[in-house]
């Protein structure tokens, strides 16, 4: 008699795993609530929204949307190609910089190959690792700045396969000019590939991009239309590196991941740098508003070149998560650094004036929540 039980036929490493993604939703959080928060300022994205024409072009698009699109993102790349100053083939388009970098690991990390990140990084990086069976091995902060030279020792000392770094970084904010990226590009161990994160750069200073030859072996570069272009939602992003990384992509890559839209959508954003223009002006606006408003109930903002700031409440990590449990309460939707001692801060993604008017009566309300911890 066959039982009515039915045995999941997972493989060992996939049955050791959590049954957990690296975050929680703001609309999780709202169902558990049982209200849309005031203001979403936890995820990152653009609040300032995408380029009209980026939107009239997947409305537009949308029409077409019974078509599988573009498996090559064709269009988009040779775009991306010419702005960029590189070849086509040296680009690859993928689902956000979250989805090139689950290829990216499944393609150069098996069971309890070497990786080496910083404690309190980006978690989805080391999600994918985990999901791969890779070993993670990490080095802290130092000064609020992810640190290269210790994360290129490390993976020296363990023989990592990939190193990830972020510059910008994020939680922190934190960045490195161009001259100082070239460097540790140039000192990435042999048989190591730098992954070098760069989901914030539309956002960052002048001279924070580094200037770096495409066929430079040992180092991949991630990019994304998320953040200054506003395209969180269509997950559209690109990675830049030699040919031969590149077309290792297609053995693995989800080639009908990219909609039509998106595609669409992500084409016309680039065309119109205009947008981009506006809305580095507004993040920075929204930058001094939230450094501001946090220095008025004691916060300090540390400097950021991204579409956020992190504010340090100048207490410990069971501080700064009742903080974000607090803010929750008031209908404030923010996040925070992970580990210690980044942990003692809380993170505010830039957002329009009316956002920052809810966050700023909601904070002296949260932090009077707290004031027992």
């Amino acid at each position: 008699m066959t039982s009515s039980k039915t045995t999941l036929r997972l493989t060992p490493l996939a049955e050791s795993l959590p049954a957990a993604v690296p975050f929680v939703g703001p609309e999780t959080q709202e169902r558990a609530r049982g209200a849309q928060f005031d203001a979403r300022l936890g995820a990152n994205e653009s609040g300032f929204g995408p380029s009209p024409k980026a939107i009239a072009a997947m409305a537009d698009a949308a029409r077409d949307a019974w078509m599988y699109g573009d498996p090559e993102s064709y269009d988009l790349r040779v775009a991306l190609a010419d702005d960029l100053g590189v070849d086509a083939d040296q680009i690859m388009v993928g689902e956000g910089i979250d989805g090139l970098l689950g290829t990216l690991v499944r393609l150069f990390v098996g069971q309890g190959d070497p990786v080496v990140t910083s404690a309190g990084a980006y978690p989805t990086f080391n999600y994918h690792v985990a999901g791969f069976g890779g070993a993670l091995h990490t080095v802290p902060y130092r000064d609020d700045h992810e640190d290269p030279e210790a994360l290129l020792a490390k993976a020296a000392e363990v023989g990592a396969k990939l190193i990830y770094l972020a510059n910008p970084d994020n939680p922190m904010g934190s960045w490195y000019d161009a001259a100082r990226m070239e460097a540790v590009v140039a000192a990435v161990p042999s048989g190591s590939l730098l992954v070098l994160d760069e989901a914030y750069i539309d956002l960052a200073p002048d001279g924070t991009a580094p200037q770096i030859d495409p066929e430079t072996p040992g180092v991949i570069r991630m990019r994304t239309f998320s953040k200054g272009y506003g395209l969180a939602g269509a997950r559209v992003g690109y990675a830049i590196g030699p040919r031969a990384l590149i077309t290792a992509f297609h053995k693995v890559r989800n080639h009908f991941g990219m909609s039509r839209v998106s595609q669409a959508g992500a084409l016309a954003a680039l065309r119109d740098p205009d947008w981009l223009e506006h809305v580095r002006a507004q993040v920075a606006i929204s930058r001094a508003e939230i450094a501001r408003i946090g220095a008025a109930h004691g916060l300090r903002a540390l400097p950021s070149a991204a579409n956020f700031v992190t504010l340090d409440c100048g207490r410990d990590g069971d501080f700064a998560r009742a903080l974000v449990a607090a803010l929750s309460a008031e209908g404030i939707f923010v996040r925070m650094p992970l580990k210690a001692p980044q942990d003692r801060c809380i993170r505010v993604s830039c957002g329009q004036k009316a956002e920052m008017m809810a966050f700023e009566q909601a904070l002296p309300r949260a932090l009077a929540r707290c004031t027992e911890i």
